[in-house]
C-alpha cells in the first residue's frame, strides 16, 4: 500500500475526466503531477500541484483548473475536501479510517514499503574499489557504507543489484606493494630495512612478510627483484585483498563480483573496448592543448591516441594511448565498463571518493558512447570524514601508518552507530564523525534515537504479553483502528504514511540519507506520542483494564517497529530490542 501513490491515481483520473469532458485539451503530460505533504500540515493532509504545472501548457489559469480539479475529487469516497490555496495548490483532507488503514496495512503487507519502480532491471554498484595496497581507511568507510546502503535502498525499490569492487591490481601502486612486503620478508629473516619515500610501512605488512618466510624460506633473500617482483606482487596482492574483505566484512558488507584489473591486460579486452569506439568514429590521433593554468615545466606537445570524448558531453577529449604506444590508466578503465555494458547493465553506478570528481565526465562519456547511450551512469562523489575524539582531532593509526583505518572506527563506536552516522549526512557534503557524540544517549544522536524508539516498542509488547494481551500479528491486525483517533495518533501514521513514498523519492535520486532523515522524523514522533502519554493516559500504549483499546494502540507501536526495522535494513543496522 502507496497511499500517496494511491491519490495520486485519483488526481490523474479526474484530470483524464477533464480532458475527457473538454476542460483541458488533449496530449498534456501528467508525470510531474506529484501529491505530497503541505509544508504546512494546519493546510491539510495531501497537497498537489496538478493545477500548476499543468496551467502553462493547457494555456489557463491554474486556479480554474484546481477548481475544477476539486469539483472532482471530492466525489472520491476517500476525500473530505478539497481547498484551492494562492494562485492554484490544492489541499486535500482524507477520511480517518483512511488512514487509521495504513496500520493495517503495514501489519499484513511483509513489503509494505518496498517498490517495484525498478521493474527487475539490472543495476550494477561499484563502490570501495580501493587500491589493494593496504587496511581500508576511514575515506574508504564512508564510500563503502553509502554505496551498501545504496545498493540495498535499490534494490528495495525493485532492481536486481549486483554489488562490485573493483580491484586495482594492474598499475604500479602493486610493484610498490610488492617492494614493501620484500621489506618486511627481509625484516623477518632478521635483516634491518629502511623504508624509502613511497614505500608502504605499516605495521599491517609485517605479517605479510612473515607469510612470505614460512612459504619461501630464504628463496628470495639477496635476489634482485626481477626474480621475486610478480610472485611477491600476487602474494601481497592476495593477503590486501584478504585484509579487505575482513574489513568490509566488520561493516556486513559482502561483495557480489571481485573484478581484477590486472584481468584486462594481454587479454586483448582493452583493444576491443578502444576498437568499439574506432568503430563509432571516437578515436583520432591528435595533439592536446596545453593544460590550463600553470603550465607543467615537462609539458610538451605530443601527438596521441584520442578519445573524442567531448561528443559524450566532456570538457576536453582524452588520450587513450601514449605517444610510445603504452596505454592511459585511462584505457584499462573504458575497457572495465565496456565490461559492464556488454555484461547487460540497464543501469550503473558508481562511488567514488571526492578526489575524482575531474574524473567523472570522461567515465560517463565513456560508457555513453560504449552503450549508443542506453546506459546511464551515474557517479556518486563521497566527502570527506573529520575524526573527533575528547574534542580534538583523532590521530593516525600506528598500525595503517599513515591513516585511522575502518577498523579503528568500528572498534570504538560498533558497526551499527558507524553505519547509521556515516549517513546522516548527504554523501557529497563533508561529515564530522565525533566519536563522543555518537555514542551519547541523546535526541541529539540520531541512531540512538531511532533504536530507542524501536526499543521502546518491544519493551511495550513485551510488558503486554505480561499483562495477558495477546500481541501476535494476527491479533494486532484485527484490532479496532477506529480508536486511534487522537490528533497525535493521526499526526504519527501519518508519518508512517510517508513510508513507501520516501522509499522511491530515495531510489530515484540514489539519495539513502533520506531514509536516515526519515526514520529519525519517524522516530520523534513517535516519542513525542509516547512523551503525551505521561499527561494524558489515554494516550498510553497499554489502557488498564480494556484490552481492545490497549490492542489498536499497541498496533499502531507495531508498525512503527516495522517501518525503522526496515529502514535500518536498507542501512544496514540491526535493529535493538532493549537499550544498554
Amino acid at each position: 500500500m502507496n497511499l500517496f501513490s494511491n491519490i495520486r491515481t485519483v488526481v490523474l483520473t479526474c484530470l483524464d475526466d477533464l480532458v475527457s469532458e473538454g476542460a483541458l485539451p488533449e496530449g498534456l503530460s501528467f508525470d510531474n503531477v506529484s501529491v505530497e505533504p503541505p509544508r504546512d500540515a494546519a493546510h491539510g493532509d495531501m497537497a498537489t500541484n496538478a493545477a500548476m504545472v499543468l496551467a502553462k501548457p493547457a494555456k489557463s489559469n491554474p486556479r480554474v483548473i484546481a477548481e475544477a480539479l476539486t469539483a472532482k475529487l471530492i466525489t472520491d469516497p476517500r476525500i473530505v475536501s478539497a481547498d484551492v490555496a494562492g494562485p492554484g495548490f490544492l489541499n486535500m483532507r482524507l477520511k480517518p479510517d483512511v488512514w487509521q488503514g495504513v496500520v493495517k496495512a503495514v501489519l499484513n503487507e511483509p513489503n509494505f514499503g518496498r517498490s517495484d519502480m525498478g521493474q527487475g532491471q539490472k543495476m550494477m554498484v561499484e563502490y570501495v574499489s580501493a587500491n589493494p595496497t593496504g587496511p581500508l581507511h576511514v575515506g574508504h568507510t564512508r564510500g563503502a557504507v553509502f554505496g551498501d546502503a545504496l545498493a540495498s535502498l535499490m534494490d528495495y525499490a525493485g532492481y536486481d543489484i549486483t554489488r562490485e569492487y573493483y580491484v586495482n591490481d594492474g598499475g604500479a601502486q602493486v610493484d610498490v606493494l610488492a617492494r614493501s612486503v620484500y621489506l618486511r620478508y627481509l625484516e623477518a629473516h632478521g635483516q634491518a630495512v629502511a623504508f624509502e619515500d613511497g614505500t608502504y610501512p605499516g605495521d599491517y605488512l609485517i605479517p605479510v612478510g612473515q607469510a612470505l618466510k614460512d612459504k619461501v624460506g630464504d628463496a628470495f633473500v639477496g635476489k634482485g627483484e626481477q626474480y621475486w617482483l610478480e610472485e611477491i606482487r600476487a602474494f601481497a596482492t592476495d593477503a590486501m585483498m584478504q585484509l579487505i574483505r575482513e574489513d568490509l566484512a566488520q561493516l556486513g558488507i559482502k561483495m557480489d563480483v571481485f573484478f581484477s584489473e590486472k584481468s584486462l591486460y594481454g587479454t586483448g579486452r582493452i583493444e576491443d573496448a578502444i576498437a568499439a569506439l574506432d568503430a563509432k568514429g571516437l578515436i583520432y590521433r591528435g595533439t592536446l592543448e596545453p593544460p590550463k593554468g600553470k603550465m607543467p615545466e615537462d609539458w610538451e606537445a605530443r601527438e596521441q591516441t584520442l578519445f573524442r570524448s567531448t561528443k559524450h558531453g566532456d570538457d576536453v577529449d582524452r588520450p587513450v594511448q601514449k605517444s610510445d604506444g603504452s596505454w592511459t590508466y585511462f584505457a584499462p578503465d573504458i575497457a572495465y565498463h565496456y565490461d559492464k555494458v556488454l555484461r547487460g547493465f540497464d543501469q550503473i553506478i558508481n562511488v567514488f571518493g571526492a578526489d575524482h570528481g575531474g574524473y567523472v565526465k570522461r567515465i560517463v562519456a565513456a560508457v555513453s558512447a560504449l552503450s549508443d547511450e542506453r546506459v546511464p551512469l551515474d557517479v556518486k562523489l563521497t566527502q570527506l570524514v573529520k575524526l573527533y575524539k575528547d574534542g580534538a582531532p583523532f590521530k593516525m593509526s600506528k598500525r595503517a601508518g599513515t591513516f585511522v583505518t575502518l577498523r579503528d572506527v568500528v572498534e570504538q563506536v560498533g558497526a551499527d552507530v558507524t553505519r547509521f552516522h556515516m549517513l546522516t549526512r548527504k554523501n557529497d557534503a563533508p561529515l564530522d564523525f565525533d566519536f563522543d557524540k555518537v555514542t551519547e544517549q541523546s535526541k541529539d544522536n540520531p541512531v540512538f534515537y531511532v533504536q530507542y524508539a524501536h526499543a521502546r516498542v518491544k519493551s511495550v509488547l513485551r510488558k503486554a504479553g505480561d499483562e495477558g494481551i495477546t500481541v501476535d500479528d494476527a491479533a494486532l491486525a484485527a484490532a479496532d483502528f477506529s480508536k486511534l483517533d487522537h490528533a497525535a495518533e493521526i499526526a504519527l501514521i501519518k508519518k508512517i504514511a510517508e513510508w513507501p513514498r520516501i522509499v522511491e523519492i530515495a531510489a530515484k535520486g540514489h539519495e539513502p540519507h533520506k531514509i536516515a532523515f526519515y526514520l529519525y522524523d519517524l522516530a520523534s514522533e513517535f516519542h513525542s506520542l509516547w512523551n503525551r502519554g505521561n499527561d494524558d493516559e489515554t494516550l498510553r500504549f497499554i489502557q488498564a483494564g480494556d484490552i481492545a483499546t490497549s490492542q489498536s494502540k499497541i498496533a499502531l507501536a507495531s508498525a512503527v517497529s516495522i517501518v525503522i526495522s526496515h529502514g535500518l535494513g536498507i542501512l544496514g543496522v540491526t535493529p535493538v530490542d532493549e537499550m544498554r
